[in-house]
């Protein structure tokens, strides 16, 4: 029933910036967490950033002062603003919502992000 759709992501030159978009449909009983993980070639995923059902947010230490994350709660969307992309920043990146009546993972399909000159 649900579905994250992401969108937003493509090719960057170091420097530019993305603003990645992610809309849930289907319904989500209690939205806990909603987030973004990326996963660079050969690497772990990891939590880029997240924002929580209190509104806090946090950030990987290696994208804090560049990526903002927010959301529109009247479209279940979450967004992800990327600002002086670094190379580092190739991935794919993927969206994360936990339904915590649930407790379930949703996950989008993932886009790509390339950071190159």
């Amino acid at each position: 029933q649900v579905q994250l759709v992401e969108s937003g992501g493509g090719l960057v030159q170091p420097g530019g910036s993305l603003r990645l978009s992610c809309a849930a449909s289907g319904v989500i009983f209690r939205v806990d967490f909603m987030g973004w993980y990326r996963q660079a070639l050969g690497k772990q995923r990891e939590l880029v950033a997240a924002i929580r059902s209190g509104g806090n947010t946090n950030y990987a230490d290696s994208v804090k002062g560049r990526f903002t994350i927010s959301r529109d709660n009247a479209k279940n969307t979450v967004y992800l603003q990327m600002n002086s992309l670094r190379p580092e920043d190739t991935a794919v990146y993927f969206c994360n919502v936990v339904d915590g009546i649930r407790v379930t993972n949703f996950w989008g399909q993932g886009t790509q992000v390339t950071v190159s000159s």
